[in-house]
Parts: C-alpha cells; structure tokens; sequence
C-alpha cells in the first residue's frame, strides 16, 4: 500500500514498521518505557490508551518518541463535533503516528475530525497523524451489543461502522479479528486495518471476546496487530514479541 506523502507527513509511510503494536497499558510511565524497551527490536509502535495518557498526559508521547518509538495515541474520542475538532488538533502537536475516535461519534464528527486535522497540520507543516475510527470493542460480543440496544450480528454493526468511517475520510478502522477478511473487502487496500484481540495459540483471552491467532488477523487483511497483556505480563516480553512476529510470518520460532 502507498500512502501519498503531504507537506509535513512521515516520508514513507507507516508500511515501513514492524505489524506488531505494543500497548503499554499501564499507568506508570517508566513501566511504560522499560516495557517499551524490551520489545524495542521487533517493535517499532507502542500504543498510548487512556490508562497512559490520563496519567502522563502529553509527557508520555514525548519520551516515548525521544526513546524512538512511533506512537498509536488511542482515545477513541466521542463527542460533539467541535469538541473532537478542538481535542485533534491540539493532540497533533505531540505528532502521534496514529489517533482514534470512535465510530459511534457520527459521521458528521468524523468528517470535521479529518478536515480539520488535514489543514492544520498542512498550515503548520506537522506530521498529518493516521485518523483511525474504532468500531465495536473486542470486549464487547452479540449479547453486549443486545443490551444497548443494537441490532442484528456483531460483523453487520463492524461493517456499518467501518463504511461509515471510509466515507467519513478515516484513514483507517479498529476491528477485531474476526471481522478483518470482511472489513477489508468491504473498505478496499486503502484503509489501514488496525486488530486488537489477537492470541497466540493457547494464551489467555482475559476480558477479549473476540480473538484470533497474529497470523490469521494479518492474513485476513490487517496492517497492524496490537498486543498488550501477553507482552506486559511476560517474563521475557521480547521473546513473545518474537513468537507473534514469526506467527505473523507464518513460520515458527524454531525456523
């Protein structure tokens, strides 16, 4: 995939990285960045989620860049259109790789979100950051989804929200594993698939609902793969970072 390069934007494209995204879900900073340090040979993205940012703030994407990491800055950010606006264009100073809003934000949200991001970064000549729209959390399965009051499968409500975000401008989606194949030939080669819930064979799927092998979610259509309990609660985080690259690459450990 070929990414256009504007004014300001990373030449070459995140097609460069490594397809395995750390989460650093942890509030400490430094637990962060030592865990980021463990896997920095296979990693090139370290994912910054509400647990990191509500408690470091912008200070955790800026020593996480200074330690040479992109970083996934994922917000899923739900609100009224000028709020969101407002909250992207001041988060593009700190010059994150990517940045979530969620879907259910409408499309009117997301539409002023990607403009708004476009044009300021073009006018002050930053890095345009990858706007990513998250669909229905891994979490969350068909009862979840019952009982607020959405209709019909898991995969029909991925779908609706994932066309949602193509039209709307998004540069790419969240989705689970199990819907990649299907988002993937519904939005086209453009978009960039992002896919937490990913488990290595015989691993925990703690609090995940719908899952997948590395593998299998790249080969039905993910760009990238984001895993986050398996690395933080390894004894050795860089050599899980290693099965899950070589799972990727279909080839085991061993090879």
């Amino acid at each position: 995939m070929t990414v256009p390069v504007q004014p300001g934007e990373r030449p070459g494209g995140p097609e460069r990285l490594s397809p395995l995204i750390a989460a650093l879900d942890t509030p400490d900073l430094d637990e962060a960045r030592r865990l980021a340090g463990a896997v920095s040979g296979q990693v090139d993205i370290v994912k910054v989620g509400l647990e990191l940012f509500s408690s470091a703030g912008p200070e955790s994407l800026r020593a996480l860049r200074q330690d040479g990491f992109e970083v996934f800055l994922d917000l899923k950010m739900n609100d009224i259109p000028n709020t969101v606006v407002s909250a992207c264009i001041a988060l593009c100073a700190l010059e994150p790789l990517m940045l979530t809003v969620h879907t259910m934000g409408g499309q009117e949200m997301m539409r002023a979100a990607a403009a708004a991001v476009r044009d300021h970064c073009w006018a002050v000549a930053l890095p345009k950051p990858l706007l990513v729209g998250v669909t229905v959390l891994t979490s969350l399965d068909l009862l979840a989804l019952k009982k607020i009051g959405v209709k019909g499968s898991v995969e029909e409500q991925v779908m609706r929200l994932a066309v949602l975000a193509s039209e709307s401008g998004m540069d790419g989606v969240v989705s689970s594993p199990l819907e990649t194949l299907a988002v993937r030939r519904k939005v086209g080669d453009e978009m960039r698939l992002i896919t937490p819930g990913v488990r290595l064979k015989g691993a925990s799927a703690d609090d995940q609902k719908r899952i997948a092998t590395p593998g299998d979610a790249v080969r039905a259509g993910a760009d990238f793969v984001v895993a986050g309990r398996q690395l933080s609660g390894a004894a050795d985080p860089a050599s899980v970072a290693k099965e899950i690259l070589e799972d990727i690459r279909g080839r085991s450990p061993e090879e």
